[in-house]
């Protein structure tokens, strides 16, 4: 964390202003994309309530779905990351127990934030899995944090290469869960789903 910090002390004027200029059009794209949906939200919107030059956006992005990638990866991330440290704050020691406070600390924020669950739920796996297996660096913790998994389920006698299928396997079904019980209420409320899953969750571990 040191580092980052002294980065930003070293940053140009230059360097700070692009900073915040792609800061302004990822929240005005957040705010718009949860709001009205990606679909109905036009470029020359974001660069709008962002207040900046619509030339400006394509300086950062290519399209408004190379921004929902990024928000995506972000938002993922950042839940990850809070997921762990719940889990850490705890003390649980036992593998399946921590799995199981990990996805439900992640059901509980996507049914606080539902325009974050409609904007990220089919594309959560991605998310998570783009950023930890590609080398960006600003992912570093959640990528250690699914490297923590897979080392457990590698403990467990589940090979690298099924754990770590394993693993997207829980994300994905957890993904599509949360969304169908929480925003379509099928087949059930969440809270009657849980048990179901967290049950289901158990056997991939085990097995």
């Amino acid at each position: 964390m040191k580092e980052d910090k002294n980065t930003k002390k070293k940053l140009s004027k230059s360097e700070e202003n692009k900073l915040l200029k792609e800061g302004k059009l990822f929240e005005a794209a957040y705010d718009l994309f949860t709001s009205k949906g990606i679909h109905n939200t036009a470029i020359s919107e974001i660069v709008k309530k962002a207040g900046v030059a619509k030339g400006t956006f394509y300086l950062y992005f290519q399209d408004k779905y190379d921004i929902v990638d990024l928000i995506v990866v972000r938002k993922s991330n950042k839940i990850l990351i809070e997921a762990m440290d719940e889990v850490i704050k705890s003390g649980v020691n036992n593998f399946e127990d921590s799995v199981i406070m990990f996805v439900d600390y992640i059901i509980e924020v996507l049914r606080k934030d539902k325009k974050l669950l409609k904007l990220i739920h089919k594309n959560l796996s991605w998310g998570l899995f783009d950023s930890a297996f590609r080398n960006i660096e600003q992912y570093d913790d959640a990528r250690k944090i699914i490297y923590y998994f897979i080392d457990e389920l590698e403990h467990e006698g589940v090979s690298q290469e099924e754990a770590e299928k394993i693993l997207f396997m829980i994300v994905e079904l957890t993904s599509a869960i949360v969304y169908s019980s929480i925003i379509l209420k099928e087949p059930d409320e969440i809270d009657e789903m849980k048990p179901l899953l967290y049950k289901t969750i158990r056997k991939m571990i085990q097995n």
